[in-house]
């Protein structure tokens, strides 16, 4: 048992003492109200009990996971289609779903590589996972004047090669990869293969993203204007429509699974490898055991209140039979 006082144990001893001495004194002089004076001794203590903070001690475990996780994000004109619960953007789903990975492992480095027409690493593998997810939310997809079409596959070299220089740098921790797109291939020819990485990668999920009905995207710039207009094609809104075999096919590549997401869905993601969870020591934690006291309290004090409620409601009794009494004589 552990004590965390609200105000100096000292004090809280002395004054209770005080009490507890009237309440004693009150219990043996008093025989015809010593149930009265045992509520009110009971409601002392437990008031003193309350200002002490009992407590159970205890030590809880700090789990961290030795794993670099890469996110690879697609940054089209597609990610901020308009069919994310509802006419809301892609980005949006992709976002919660990274800051749901985020939590999922505690103590992972985590990379960004984000591609369109080119593939680029935003954010290298570091633990500081408030610049991660700063960068996914300012982040934008590429400027439509400047779109000549986009694979599904671009970032396939750059996720290879960092997994590379990651498995050299530290061979001991295991590496994770989740792909966020749509599968749409808007580029002529065959998408890149990600086979090339599948040796380094002990686990992710390919996540997509988007509708078989379609979403309409709008148009971007370089400035820090808002959305722009909505893209058209021939005098109609272009919709952005998910591909699953794209992505299922990216996920074989990978050896991963694949997952169509939607915003109502809760994301289930796999474990870390269990070679890289490892424990970092045990934290002392204190369960509280104030809220059982102050239930106790609290009904020795509705005892109380019944009692002086009671009394006083025969005190006016009395009081109007008096009145009515020297009226009428």
């Amino acid at each position: 048992m552990t004590f965390q006082p609200v105000i100096p144990a000292a004090i809280v001893v002395l004054v209770v003492l005080a009490f507890v001495a009237l309440a004693v004194w009150s219990l043996v002089r008093r025989a015809d109200a010593r149930p009265v004076w045992a509520v009110r001794l009971a409601l002392v203590v437990a008031c003193g009990a309350l200002l002490l903070r009992p407590g159970i001690p205890g030590t809880s475990e700090t789990l961290a996971t030795d794993v670099d996780i890469l996110l690879v994000v697609d940054t089209t004109a597609s990610i901020v289609a308009e069919d994310w619960d509802g006419d809301r953007p892609r980005i949006e789903g992709v976002r919660a779903d990274v800051q749901r990975i985020v939590t999922q492992y505690p103590g992972a480095r985590f990379g960004l590589i984000t591609f369109d027409s080119d593939a680029v690493t935003r954010v290298p593998l570091t633990t500081d996972t408030t610049a991660l997810m700063t960068s996914l939310s300012v982040l934008r997809p590429e400027v439509t004047a400047n779109s000549e079409g986009s694979s599904v596959g671009a970032a396939a070299s750059l996720l290879a090669e960092t997994l590379r220089n990651a498995a050299a740098v530290s061979p001991e921790r295991a590496r994770m990869v989740f792909y966020f797109g749509d599968g749409e291939q808007t580029s002529t020819g065959q998408p890149e293969s990600f086979a090339g990485s599948a040796s380094e990668v002990s686990g992710g999920l390919v996540l997509g993203y988007g509708t078989s009905e379609g979403g309409p995207m709008r148009s971007t710039s370089a400035g820090i204007d808002g959305p722009g207009s909505y893209i058209e094609y021939e005098g109609e809104r272009a919709l952005s429509v998910i591909d699953p075999e794209n992505l299922e096919r990216i996920a074989d590549q990978l050896g991963v699974a694949y997952l169509e997401r939607s915003a109502g869905a809760r994301l289930e993601l796999p474990p870390a490898p269990a070679t890289a969870t490892t424990a970092q020591g045990s934290t002392e934690t204190v369960v509280d055991l104030t809220w059982i006291v102050a239930l106790v309290a609290a009904a020795l004090l509705a005892l109380e209140l019944a009692r002086v409620t009671a009394h006083l409601t025969r005190a006016a009794g009395v009081s109007r039979v008096r009145a009515e009494g020297g009226g009428a004589s």
